[in-house]
């Protein structure tokens, strides 16, 4: 068994890094001693590493079971990059690759071995493996195994049978979302022998949780997407048909999309993530065959343009969001009405026990896009994870707290009507009839069973229909009311209810959503030269197709930021970067070194604080029509003042325009509005007296710049963080 000094080392030599995250160290040891291990890590909680070092800290062979073609080559091609010797075998080979990459297991050539389940389990694979000296067994995206799961996959259950092949062997099972129940089966399924189980923090402090009224979806999505010309995400679709036709509207609107479902062809599939993963195309509009152990670490938004069937699939689809730790986003458009699409389809599912299942999980989900609550705790408490924070201050909950009013007495209606209701009918009835007696309607079950004649008919005029609704969702949450989860679900009055009801207590309720977005929350922001950043960035997408991989097989944009925020100048600096190894150094470093170098011959170093976290930003402008219409010309090469006069506007609303592009954190190449010496004397005047007092500034300047432009100068100081001012440097991005 290796010891901590001999691991550290190894660390740094293969992957680049000085120490280890939450738990990973443990794991290997229990591995390297030869228990059975449990580990469930969140998406971008370094779950590969956990059998990854193991692999490289002894001799023998560790096999991983994957459930994704592409995964396999994606993490193989990674871990070539850094100097591992890894393979993977599957259906994409040719047979002279193959028969290749057998003669190498047979000759000792490899130390971590890709394989699909079913793969795996076939005889011959089986009898090889004995051949192999396999000294671990992988089991990732464990969950897959267990029916209580999100993603149960039947030719996962074959996987039972690996512990009488391989009886002396160590079986490591990694998940990123198992409940307690999907956990214990996992145990149970893989007879892992007296496992230590390892559960990580669900927390993702870099994500920010918001959830929006759907209204217009495709518009919202097409803002959101806009105002982030640089980033890439991920649109989930509940339809085969609405991921194609928002893919293809987002193309027609000069945003790069491309569509991925099961219905499309293997080929067309492949191409199109191939094409996410090399940053050829932005947005990958996807149903929920998207996803599952994709290794992009830089996707920075996740929208569900649709309700998710569960809490489980929605935390596993917003955790491919900000895998590096950088700052990522994770929107939810919701509409009641997609809770009812989903009902449909869970009708359909033959099995009584899976309908009543899925319908307490969507119950559940709906429950959480509704909430007033912190999200974040909400989906602490859902794995069973206590918050440990009253304000997580990354969802739209604890940013921007939504209205609460007193609804006592709409809440003593409904739940008098439900108790009316009950009492004379002996059974219970469904929100929808609930919500009719209320405002009058004439239905035939109204007339069949009486309910015009209640005294609660007719007394809830006030509210509409939609609003209703929207309050017995509430008292739900709130516990007043239970709701089966039958195919016809109908109310009940909890014994709380009850009480509440005869006590007249004060109930408070919630106002509905709304539209305008909070304050993004910028945890695990690594403050940067942006102008380096993105040069390394083209650098890096270069380097990448030469070598036929994604960007971020080259370097993660944490390294790139780390890069344009250090600017190392020698090999000793370059090793301190994150994700560095030996490998990479040596075939590497002398480019990167070197563009930084010729960087900083025509531009002056920044200064930044200590700390990279940077505090949340006020929130961002809205950009409207006109404001789009000058970005675009100005990117396209046209001055301010040629904007202007062909848009018959002053050149200082074209400033104030590109001032509020900047605040919206929109990329303009600023170097073209200022003069070295302009540049010069706008920073002293600045630096004399502040950021915030824009008319001193201009007033001491003699009035010579335009408002607009000392506007645009201040977006450009606040964008780099505040940093001191200094005559030579120059305002670009």
């Amino acid at each position: 068994m290796k010891t901590a000094v001999q691991l550290l080392p190894l660390l740094k030599q293969y992957f680049g890094f000085t120490s280890f995250r939450p738990l990973q160290e443990e794991i290997i040891r229990d591995a390297l001693a030869g228990r059975d291990t449990f580990a469930l890590l969140p998406t971008g909680g370094g779950k590969s590493l956990c059998f990854q070092l193991p692999a490289m800290a002894r001799d023998g062979l560790t096999v991983v079971v994957s459930p994704l073609i592409a995964l396999m080559k994606d993490q193989v091609d990674a871990l070539q990059a850094s100097g591992v010797p890894a393979t993977f075998l599957n259906s994409s080979l040719a047979p002279t690759e193959a028969r290749a990459r057998f003669r190498g297991l047979y000759a000792g050539d490899f130390r971590l071995l890709y394989l699909a389940p079913e793969r795996l389990m076939l005889d011959g694979t089986l009898d090889a493996l004995k051949n192999w000296r396999v000294n671990l067994l992988a089991i990732d995206e464990a969950h897959c195994i267990s029916e209580w799961g999100h993603d149960f996959r039947p030719e996962y259950r074959q996987l039972a049978q690996l512990r009488p092949h391989f009886p002396d062997v160590p079986l490591m099972a990694l998940t990123a979302t198992a409940t307690e129940r999907v956990r214990a089966d996992i145990v149970t399924q893989l007879h892992l022998r007296g496992p230590r189980c390892f559960v990580a923090s669900f927390n993702r402090p870099n994500l920010t949780y918001r959830v929006l009224p759907k209204s217009q979806p495709y518009e919202q999505l097409l803002e959101f997407v806009r105002a982030r010309p640089r980033d890439a995400g991920i649109v989930y679709c509940q339809a085969r048909k609405t991921a194609e036709k928002i893919a293809e509207r987002l193309s027609a609107d000069g945003v790069k999309a491309k569509p991925y479902h099961a219905g499309l062809g293997g080929n067309e599939r492949s191409a199109n993530q191939e094409l996410f993963l090399r940053d050829e195309v932005r947005v990958i509009c996807a149903t929920i065959a998207f996803g599952m152990g994709i290794n992009k670490p830089n996707v920075r938004f996740v929208i569900h343009y649709d309700l998710p069937k569960n809490i489980e699939s929605y935390y596993q689809e917003t955790g491919r969001a900000g895998r590096d730790g950088l700052p990522s986003e994770c929107v939810l458009l919701f509409n009641a009405g997609d809770a009812i699409k989903q009902r449909r389809f869970i009708d359909e599912k033959p099995n009584p026990q899976e309908q009543q299942l899925a319908r307490e999980q969507l119950q559940r989900m709906v429950h959480y896009a509704e909430s007033n609550g912190c999200r974040r705790a909400a989906l602490l408490e859902y794995f069973g994870e206590p918050s440990a924070e009253d304000n997580c201050g990354g969802c739209d909950n604890c940013l921007a707290p939504r209205e609460t009013y007193d609804g006592t007495l709409a809440a003593q209606k409904l739940l008098s009507c439900v108790y009316r209701i009950r009492e004379r009918t002996r059974f219970g009835v469904g929100l929808n009839h609930i919500v009719e007696v209320l405002v009058v309607a004439d239905t035939e079950k109204i007339r069949k069973w009486n309910h015009h004649r209640l005294s609660t008919y007719n007394i809830g005029h006030e509210h509409s229909r939609k609003d209703w609704q929207a309050i017995g969702r509430e008292l739900v949450r709130l516990g007043f009311l239970s709701q089966t989860a039958e195919k016809f679900s109908t109310l009940e009055l909890t014994p709380e209810g009850l009480a509440v009801l005869k006590q007249r207590r004060k109930i408070t309720l919630t106002r509905p959503m709304k539209t305008p977005e909070p304050a993004a929350h910028r945890a695990g922001e690594i403050a940067c030269d942006e102008a380096l950043f993105e040069r390394l960035r083209a650098l890096r997408k270069r380097l990448a197709d030469e070598r036929g991989v994604p960007p971020y097989i080259v370097f993660s944009d944490v390294a790139l930021r780390q890069m344009a925020r250090t600017y190392p100048a020698s090999s000793a600096e370059f090793s301190r970067i994150s994700g560095v190894g030996q490998q990479k150094l040596r075939d590497l470093g002398g480019v990167f070194l070197a563009e930084i170098a010729d960087f900083l011959r025509a531009n002056p170093r920044q200064m930044f604080a200590d700390d990279s976290f940077q505090p949340a930003p006020a929130a961002k402008p809205y950009l409207n029509d006109t404001t789009r219409e000058t970005l675009r010309r100005f990117r396209a090469g046209e001055s301010v003042e040629e904007i202007a006069r062909s848009r018959l506007l002053a050149p200082g609303t074209i400033y104030g325009h590109l001032a509020t592009a900047l605040e919206a954190g929109e990329a303009i190449e600023t170097k073209r509005l200022f003069t070295a010496e302009a540049a010069a004397r706008i920073a002293a005047a600045f630096g004399k007296l502040g950021l915030s007092n824009l008319a001193g500034v201009r007033e001491a300047l003699g009035v010579r710049y335009d408002y607009g432009l000392l506007q645009i100068f201040r977006a450009v100081q606040q964008r780099r963080g505040g940093p001191a001012f200094a005559a030579n440097v120059p305002p670009f991005v």
